[in-house]
């Protein structure tokens, strides 16, 4: 009974408390979060965050959309609920007002989450610039997806003092509104609500011409004072990231948090390809199968092994587990890593020095774990010792020989140039896809961040095209038995066939 009337209690006291600290789904992030929560929320909502933000990066740097475009931001909302945030999904869709539990709880994420980022990101330049550009745009996309009333309320929670002109500003303004807002020509611009602003805070809006100048002040449409505000947006958050970075020191006394902060920025937050039981990949097919839907990586620990019959312990790993994930049972990597490695060693020292490891990855035995296959940043970031040859082909290898593997394979030259000047500036992830593209003569440009999903991403694009030739080889089976069956036919009946 006591239990009952202290749930219900709790549940009201959280969910006012949440009204009054969460009135709008965009936020600026001004006051730090004071919720208690535990250790594995606080892993959640930053891998969580940090997969939004990875979103926007893959929107605009693999897919090459152009940034707050309708198809940048459909990309980005199907995305993330491909990805099962759903609730990220909503808040970049229609930022509002809206007062229920889903909504409020929502918000209370968005809100821990980045100032959790923020621990993350504030210790170098780089991370610290890459962190406000994303957090940017998805405070801009939010913004511009609004409808007046929400704008109207976020200027009042924040307590911007900004008017939007009267009508009779409007009516005798709008020629020169409708001639300098360019690309709203084919919108109803009474319908719009437009600030007077000084000319100073729009500098970027002035640059690009897209606004009306007189007497020093630039008349915006709502839609366009996200430039008054990013600017505010953005120095907030760079002196935020600074102080953060100051007490980091204080943070990171807590030894629980230091390992999660320090290599956040490297984590993966993806699917992690636990082996499929279901899916059974037989070790007759793996020659087969590398030539296509290997990613480089693993085609050439494979070429490897196949030619030298031995790996070191780096690549055994890594390809181990990388074959575990595909589909390849326990004793079929046995039998395989067996029937290589007895080709230059006895069979006993094999099962002694060898065997155990296989079946300690398929957690059979140690501690027993179901340990998964490596994903594509703890490749890139693994370090590859003189002989060795696992590691990611596109930052371990000289860009020469990059090249002439490549060549060898048989990609086009411009295929070839795409893909190494990717490795060169350092897009390891963006190169892989680029090569995945050439290898499967498509334009998919996927965000390849596992190698596992390399796999998958073109046993679906194959079996898709098995698909199509069967259809294609079906349907000319069936014109070629009517056209047999024609020959057979009178005049009567021919008419009536084509009937």
């Amino acid at each position: 009974m006591e239990f009952k009337i202290k749930r219900k209690s709790i549940k009201t006291v959280t969910t006012g408390s949440l009204v009054d600290v969460y009135p709008h789904d965009l936020q600026m992030y001004k006051i730090p979060p004071t919720d208690n929560i535990s250790l594995q929320e606080f892993e959640t909502l930053a891998l969580e965050r940090l997969t939004l933000l990875r979103c926007l990066a893959t929107a605009t740097t693999l897919k090459g959309l152009r940034i707050f475009s309708e198809e940048w931001t459909d990309f980005v909302i199907s995305d993330l609920k491909n990805q099962g945030l759903k609730y990220y999904a909503k808040l970049c869709e229609k930022s509002g007002c809206g007062t229920l539990q889903a909504d409020l709880e929502a918000r209370r994420k968005d809100h821990i989450a980045h100032f959790i980022l923020r621990l993350a990101y504030c210790r170098t330049e780089e991370l610290r610039r890459w962190f406000i550009s994303r957090e940017l745009e998805l405070f801009k996309m939010r913004f511009m997806t609004m409808k007046t009333d929400a704008i109207d309320s976020f200027f009042k929670i924040n307590n911007l003092c900004y008017t939007n002109i009267s009508d009779d500003e409007k009516n005798e303004l709008i020629k020169y509104l409708r001639e300098s807002t360019f690309y709203h020509n084919n919108q109803n611009l009474e319908n719009f609500k437009f600030y007077k602003v000084k000319f100073y805070e729009v500098l970027d809006l002035v640059k690009s011409r897209k606004v009306y100048l007189r007497g020093g002040y630039a008349y915006i449409p709502h839609k366009d004072f996200i430039s008054v505000l990013s600017a505010q947006f953005r120095m907030l958050l760079r002196q935020s990231l600074a102080v953060a970075c100051h007490h980091l020191g204080e943070i990171e006394q807590d030894e629980r948090l230091v390992s999660l902060l320090k290599g956040l920025h490297q984590s993966y937050s993806g699917n992690d390809f636990i082996s499929d039981t279901k899916v059974t990949v037989p070790i007759e097919s793996l020659d087969s199968l590398s030539a296509k839907s290997f990613p480089l990586c693993m085609k050439q620990l494979h070429e490897h092994l196949r030619s030298a019959h031995h790996l070191k312990h780096g690549g055994r790993l890594q390809y181990g587990l990388y074959l575990k994930g595909i589909g390849v049972t326990l004793e079929d990597s046995l039998r395989f890593w067996r029937e290589e490695f007895t080709k230059i060693m006895e069979l006993d020292k094999f099962e002694k020095q060898y065997a155990y490891n296989i079946r300690y990855n398929y957690g059979k035995e140690g501690s027993k774990k179901n340990y998964t296959p490596f994903n594509c940043l703890k490749i890139i970031n693994t370090n590859v010792g003189p002989g060795e040859c696992h590691g990611c082909p596109y930052r371990h290898c000289d860009s020469g020989i990059l090249k002439n593997k490549l060549k060898g394979y048989g990609l086009d030259t411009q295929a070839v140039n795409d893909v190494v000047d990717m490795a060169k500036k350092g897009h390891y992830q963006i190169a892989c896809s680029k090569y995945f593209d050439a290898v499967h003569k498509t334009d998919l440009g996927l965000g390849i961040n596992h190698p596992n999903q390399f796999f998958e991403e073109s046993q679906k694009l194959l079996k898709s095209d098995i698909k199509i030739e069967v259809k294609k080889e079906e349907k000319s089976n069936i014109i070629k038995t009517e056209s047999n069956n024609i020959e057979e036919m009178d005049f009567d009946e021919i008419t009536e066939w084509k009937e």
